[in-house]
């Protein structure tokens, strides 16, 4: 049976892989916060640097630091981030940078589902805020809601049953609404909320869709990485039947994020 062995070695597979919805999402999520301008942000498992970018954009920050224990992602969002309010630091849950006075928000895009505990990764985000403080996550709806790593688990599991332990919606159960509001709660955060995000995933063919599951960086193409050449290609035919392309080519598919905040 395979064990989880997810790869995050190089930011620019990720960005193909993932980074294009990680930009949109991260807009959308920084406009649902609603952050009053002016304030200093800590963003945890910043990978990329796609929520740091989209705070810069639409939030006015004072600073904005953005954290990742991963330095081939820092170093990729160092080089691709081009704004004087920003930094980068290695470092992940259990070494939060600090901030005299505590950080204005504490937020993480896509990344709380991999922290190593998150009742105490949400705890220590919660110890480095300002007092009165945003704490914040958002997460994709693995189980259900995020359709293109859906079709793809789901093939997965049809060409190779062993497959179901590294699916993501089993494996990661805090990703929806209940244990999200519950993980807050247990943290000491108050006046919470968590809602949706949906947001369009639209692929110009298959290859669009499947050359960056070749990538081996992020769950899935870490999968896709370890499978003989025999398995890949029945794989791949499998993922490929299932996905229905529109009269012009493209594969129209949606995808949701939870969101959840909170205030320490």
């Amino acid at each position: 049976m395979p064990e989880p062995s997810d790869r995050w070695a190089a930011g620019s597979s990720y960005e193909s892989f993932m980074g294009r919805w990680s930009r949109s999402l991260a807009v959308r999520f920084v406009s649902w916060l609603g952050i009053s301008p002016g304030g200093n942000w800590l963003d945890v498992g910043c990978g990329t640097g796609s929520l740091v970018r989209a705070i810069c954009g639409h939030a006015d920050p004072s600073s904005v630091v953005g954290c990742d224990p991963a330095n081939p992602f820092i170093e990729f969002a160092r080089e691709h981030t081009h704004d004087s309010r920003t930094s980068f630091v290695l470092a992940g849950v259990g070494s939060l940078p600090r901030s005299s006075g505590g950080y204005d928000s504490v937020t993480s895009l896509l990344a709380l589902n991999f922290f190593p505990d998150a009742d105490a990764g949400v705890r220590e985000m919660r110890s480095v805020a300002a007092p009165g403080g945003t704490v914040s996550a958002c997460v994709w709806d693995y189980a259900g809601g995020m359709e293109f790593l859906r079709r793809f688990w789901d093939a997965a599991i049809a060409v190779d049953p062993s497959a179901r332990q590294l699916d993501e919606g089993p494996r990661f159960p805090i990703c929806r609404p209940d244990a999200l509001t519950a993980l807050f709660d247990r943290a000491g955060l108050r006046e919470l909320r968590c809602e949706a995000i949906e947001i369009p995933t639209e692929f110009s063919s298959f290859d669009d869709y499947w050359q960056p599951m070749l990538g081996g960086t992020g769950p899935a193409p870490s999968y896709v990485a370890s499978l003989d050449a025999e398995r890949c290609a029945a794989l791949t035919n499998r993922v490929e039947e299932t996905l229905r392309p529109g009269s012009d080519g493209v594969i129209a598919l949606t995808a949701r994020a939870w969101t959840v905040r909170g205030t320490s």
